[in-house]
């Protein structure tokens, strides 16, 4: 005799969907430090197809791509730094001159420049006891002199 076939309980079986990413903002998707670069390099060394090793000139050129890369980030670096140094001088050179500007209703000022704030992101000057930024002169006016 053959033994009763009994019925096991069904049991459903489920798997919870991945979790997804998160992303802070676009700009995370297009930077990628030096050292996640090497990591990644390091991974696909790590995991190549024995039969398949990548080749020496493949190799040289993602090397070469990371050097352009931190040349490129040093380039950006320093020239951020020499405009926010020019805007500095400029800022300064204008103690003692007469600017116009736009003020914080649109409006069109003029007046004399007592003192330049060098410090922090933006540069900004002191014309008549307002704080006006750089970027809101639109005008240097130069002093008259009086004809003889």
């Amino acid at each position: 005799m053959t033994a009763p076939i009994t019925q096991l309980p069904s049991a459903t079986i489920t798997s919870a969907a991945p979790a997804p990413a998160t992303i802070s903002s676009a700009a995370d998707q297009s930077q990628l430090s030096s050292q996640q670069f090497l990591q990644l390099l390091v991974a696909q060394l790590q995991y190549q197809d024995p039969s398949h090793p990548v080749d020496n000139s493949t190799l040289m050129s993602e090397t070469a791509t990371l050097n352009q890369i931190q040349t490129m980030q040093q380039l950006t670096a320093a020239s951020t730094e020499q405009m926010r140094a020019q805007q500095q001088q400029t800022a300064a050179g204008m103690v003692g001159e007469t600017v116009s500007y736009l003020d914080s209703a649109g409006n069109t000022q003029s007046g004399l420049v007592s003192a330049a704030t060098i410090a922090g992101s933006s540069p900004s000057v002191l014309v008549g006891g307002q704080d006006v930024a750089l970027s809101q002169v639109q005008q240097v006016i130069a002093p008259t002199t009086p004809t003889p």
